[in-house]
Parts: C-alpha cells; structure tokens; sequence
C-alpha cells in the first residue's frame, strides 16, 4: 500500500517590489533680500530681520540723519534715519521669478517743507511711476511710507531707474520679496 501523498505546503506570492514613487524636486526658493539705503554695515530691525548695507545703487550720495531724528508710521524708524539719494539707477542680482518689491520712502530732508518740492519719477522692472513726492504720499514729513510693486524678473537682475524732477531722488530701503511667499 502506498502512502497517501500530503501535498507541499502552499508558499505565499511575494509581491514584487513597488515602484519608487518620483519626489517632484522642490521649486526653486526665491531669496529675501533687505536693503538699508545709506547705512555701510548691515542692520537688524526689531522684527529680527538682517537688512544689507547700501549697494546696488549707481551714482548719488548717503546721508545719516542721527539717531535722535523721530520717524512716525513705523516701529522702525531706525530704517529711515539714513538714505541714498541723487542716484540713476539700482541693480541687484535674483533669480528669475516672481517678487514683490518695497521701496521704503521717508523725507528727512529739512528743506522739503511742502508738497512739490521733491518731486521725482522711478521705474520699477517696467512699472513706472511718474510725479513721485515722498511727502505727499507719507502724509508729512519723517513719516514712513512702503511703496509695494509686484514685478516678474526674467533678465536675472532686479532693475530700478531714478530720475529726477524736482530736487534729487531719495530712498530709505529696499526689500525684493519672493511673491509666493507673501
């Protein structure tokens, strides 16, 4: 008699490795950049952030106004005690992208008393702004005022020209903000 046949046991399918999932590559972070017109160190303000020393500017001169200068409309007003001004043009290397960018404005100049008596026009990568008076649009003097233009770079630099009408331009700072952060 021969013995019943027990059959193998069953061995379980081992599935087959899964396929590696592609991991899109991140995009390509934007920096943040801050400048503090005027000023030849850098500077941190009292929201922690590190702002560079003047740069990028081409012709015109700074000037400090001193630390005693009271700035309204702003928790730092140290930002807008020093200033470049009398430049043509400013130009600072970025990736190409979205930005928005922040002309920090203030007129500390003790012989603008009015309206009208610094006028001065600026582009901004295409976007013009014409008949610009820091006055006027800070609402008085030592009055902070943030003029924010979103902008697309595609030549791998940010591009701002100045150009005077009455009396030299001024600026305080400048900020380049990537756009999908904000």
């Amino acid at each position: 008699m021969t013995a019943p046949v027990t059959p193998a046991p069953a061995v379980p399918a081992i599935a087959a490795p899964a396929a590696p999932v592609a991991t899109p590559a991140p995009a390509a972070t934007l920096p943040s950049v801050h400048i503090k017109a005027g000023l030849s160190s850098s500077f941190t303000n009292v929201d922690g952030v590190i702002w560079l020393a003047d740069q990028g500017f081409e012709g015109g001169d700074t000037v400090d106004r001193g630390d005693d200068l009271q700035i309204d409309n702003t928790k730092s007003p140290a930002l807008y005690r020093t200033e470049h001004y009398g430049m043509t043009a400013f130009s600072y290397p970025v990736p190409n992208g979205n930005y928005i960018v922040k002309l920090h404005f203030a007129e500390t100049y003790d012989a603008i008393t009015a309206a009208g008596e610094r006028v001065f026009s600026f582009n901004v990568e295409g976007k013009d702004f014409k008949d610009f008076d820091v006055l006027v649009k800070a609402g008085g003097p030592r009055r902070a005022y943030i003029e924010s233009i979103p902008v697309e770079v595609t030549d791998g630099k940010l591009d701002i020209t100045f150009t005077a009408n009455i009396e030299n331009p001024e600026i305080n700072g400048i900020e380049i903000l990537p756009a999908s952060n904000l």
